[in-house]
């Protein structure tokens, strides 16, 4: 699940990986939430969308933009509510999270970190063989999101496996090193 997150317009996508780079498209949307209602109703429909979203689909994994500051501190900080609802709906059902900034997302994509909107909705209609680009930005953004993560998620997965490999192995050193210290004092 890709979601672009926002608190005006938040993006969700779901897609399913194939093999190799191959990414099925399922369901895109976007949630909409009025400007002048209290933030609390906003990130209560926010948070009502998304965990429908999640338990229809039930996704194994959700990538969400990780939230950076735009010069406009109030929306950051709307933003970074509107992430607080989602991160926690995932957490809620034990779906792990991965966040990934603006340039890292243009960069799987495009090939460029600093492509522009229509250079992202372009790829992202074409990397998923739609008829027609979504709209709004949000949805495209949320498809590029989940895309992202189909495609660096073997490259995660092989580098979290070193990493737990490598911690096993400084274990199992520390307690042999232990193990002779201790033997060392007994004679």
């Amino acid at each position: 699940m890709g979601i672009d997150p926002g608190l005006t317009r938040c993006g969700l996508s779901v897609v399913q990986a194939g093999r190799g780079r191959a990414v099925l498209p399922i369901s895109v949307g976007v949630v909409r939430t009025p400007a002048h209602s209290e933030l609390t109703e906003r990130l209560l429909r926010l948070s009502v969308a998304v965990r429908e979203w999640m338990d229809d689909y039930k996704p194994d994994v959700v990538a969400i933009e990780r939230v950076f500051e735009r010069g406009e501190v109030s929306t950051v900080m709307q933003t970074a509510h509107a992430v607080g609802v989602l991160v926690l709906a995932a957490a809620e059902r034990s779906i792990p999270v991965h966040m990934y900034t603006p340039s890292e997302v243009k960069k799987a994509i495009s090939g460029n970190g600093r492509a522009d909107k229509k250079q992202m909705t372009s790829m992202i209609t074409r990397i998923l063989g739609l008829n027609e680009p979504p709209k709004p930005a949000d949805a495209a953004d949320a498809l590029a999101l989940a895309v992202c993560h189909c495609w660096r998620a073997p490259v995660i997965a092989r580098t979290e496996a070193v990493a737990a490999a490598q911690a096993k192995a400084q274990s199992a050193l520390r307690a042999r090193v232990k193990q002779a210290r201790e033997e060392a004092k007994g004679h």
